[in-house]
């Protein structure tokens, strides 16, 4: 599955929930409805306060803990620092990570996202079925 496919299946699922939700809020006289079980509500959940890497259309690449995202599939990024795509191979510096803090990363500028601490030990959950790292 490409990551553009992914990325748009990951903003369908995010703007059904927004709708079922805002939904919800208008009917005042609904009784209190069970958790949200989902599969894509359940997986939003367990993404949140987890360290994402964020590849950017313009090559930065952003690391932070995931917090909040809407129904445009834009994401809202904690702690977050910045990586500067290397203009050369040639060049040897590893330059120190730019530290942004609290960042929103708009959807349509995202290239591919993934879980960064555990793709680094081998054992990440995919971000979508058929995924991979």
């Amino acid at each position: 599955m490409s990551e553009s496919r992914i990325v748009e299946q990951v903003s369908n699922e995010i703007s059904e929930i927004y709708t079922k939700n805002n939904v919800l809020a208008d009917d005042k006289e609904s009784e209190p409805q069970p958790q949200e079980t989902r599969p894509g509500v359940l997986l939003l959940r367990w993404w949140l306060n987890k360290s994402f890497r964020v590849e950017m259309t313009d090559g930065r690449i952003l690391i932070g803990v995931f917090l909040c995202t809407d129904r445009d599939a834009n994401i809202i990024l904690g702690s977050c620092s910045e990586y500067l795509p290397l203009e050369s191979k040639s060049k040897s510096t590893n330059e120190e990570p730019r530290m942004l803090g609290l960042v929103m990363i708009p959807g349509k500028h995202i290239v591919s996202i993934r879980l960064d601490a555990e793709c680094e030990s081998g054992n990440q959950k995919p971000l979508m079925k058929d995924a991979s790292c």
